[in-house]
C-alpha cells in the first residue's frame, strides 16, 4: 500500500481541514528545589512549523519537553494550545487534545510485535465498548479495519513492512527509533514532539530518518518540534530554532541567525574568544 507515495492518504489532510497546532508558551518556569530546570521562557510554534529545541546538556529541553506534554508541571507560567490552556493537563488529556510525541530512551514493548506496539496508540480513537468487544459485532469489525488502514498508511510510509510481525526487542536500535515514530503517529496527532530522535543512529539511519520527518511536515503538513543535539541535522532540516541554556532561552530565529549568534557559540564552544 502506498498512500503515503501517491494515493489519497486517510492520515493526510487537506489545508482547509488540516488540524490546527498552535502552542503558546509564555514566562514557563520549573524548578527541582533549588535548581531551576527552567526560567520565564516564552515560545510561540505556528501550524506547519517544523521548530527545533538545541542547546548543551542540561539546558532544560527536555524538561521543557515534559512540561509540554504534562509530565512534568511547571511552578508558574502558562502553556496554551489552539486557544486552551493546557499547563495542568495530565499526559493522557494531552493526548486527546492532538500532542503526541517520542522519547528519549525507547518507550516500546519490546516483548511485542511492531503491529502491536502500533496499535496500542490507537486506543484514544477506540469508540466501541467492553461487550461489543467480546462478542465482535459488525460495528467493532469495521472499526477495526478503519485503525488497520491508518496503521498500514504508517508502515508503508516508514518502510517497515518487512518487520511488522517481528518482536521490538529482537530489532536494531534505528529501527525501533523508526517504529516509536510511527506509535507516535499512530495517535495521529496534530503536534508532535520528538526527543532525540537521531540518538544512537548511524549515519544511513540518520539519512532515512531526516527524509521521513522532511516528508510529514513538507508534503503533509505535520506540525513539530524537535529536540536535538545533532546540530547539522537541526540546521538542515528546522525552519526556527530556539537556543536553551542553563534553562533560559538565549536567542530564537532561522538556522543562519542562530548560529551566528555569539551567544550561541559561547554556550556550546565556551568563550567566543577562542574563535
Amino acid at each position: 500500500m502506498k498512500a503515503f507515495r501517491g494515493q489519497p492518504s486517510i492520515y493526510k489532510q487537506s489545508d482547509s481541514k488540516r488540524k490546527p497546532a498552535d502552542l503558546e508558551i509564555r514566562r514557563l518556569s520549573l524548578s527541582f528545589g533549588g535548581v531551576k530546570a527552567l526560567s520565564d521562557i516564552d515560545l510561540t510554534v505556528k501550524s506547519g512549523d517544523f521548530f527545533a529545541i538545541i542547546g548543551p546538556n542540561g539546558a532544560g529541553k527536555t524538561s521543557l519537553m515534559n512540561c509540554i506534554t504534562g509530565f512534568y508541571h511547571s511552578d508558574s507560567g502558562s502553556i496554551i494550545f489552539n486557544g486552551k490552556e493546557i499547563t495542568h493537563l495530565h499526559p493522557h488529556e494531552l493526548v486527546r487534545t492532538g500532542i503526541g510525541r517520542t522519547f528519549q530512551n525507547i518507550e516500546l514493548f519490546p516483548g511485542m510485535t511492531v503491529i502491536s506496539n502500533l496499535f496500542l496508540a490507537r486506543h484514544t480513537h477506540y469508540h466501541y465498548g467492553f461487550l461489543p468487544a467480546c462478542f465482535f459485532l459488525k460495528s467493532v469489525r469495521q472499526e477495526e479495519i478503519a485503525h488497520r488502514r491508518v496503521l498500514e498508511e504508517i508502515i508503508d510510509f516508514l518502510e517497515i513492512q518487512s518487520v511488522r510481525n517481528k518482536p521490538v526487542g529482537s530489532l536494531p536500535y534505528g529501527l525501533m527509533k523508526r517504529i516509536e515514530l510511527g506509535r507516535a503517529l499512530a495517535l495521529e496527532p496534530a503536534l508532535l514532539l520528538l526527543d532525540e530522535p537521531f540518538a544512537g543512529m548511524n549515519l544511513e539511519e540518520k539519512e532515512d530518518m531526516v527524509r521521513f520527518l522532511l516528508e510529514l511536515n513538507r508534503q503533509w503538513g505535520q506540525t513539530i518540534i524537535l529536540v536535538e543535539h545533532d546540530m547539522a541535522v537541526v540546521m538542515s532540516i528546522a525552519r526556527k530554532i530556539a537556543v536553551l541554556n542553563f534553562g533560559v532561552k538565549i536567542t530564537e530565529g532561522s538556522p543562519s541567525e542562530v548560529v551566528k549568534n555569539p551567544e550561541v557559540i559561547k554556550a556550546y564552544l565556551g568563550d567566543d574568544s577562542v574563535l
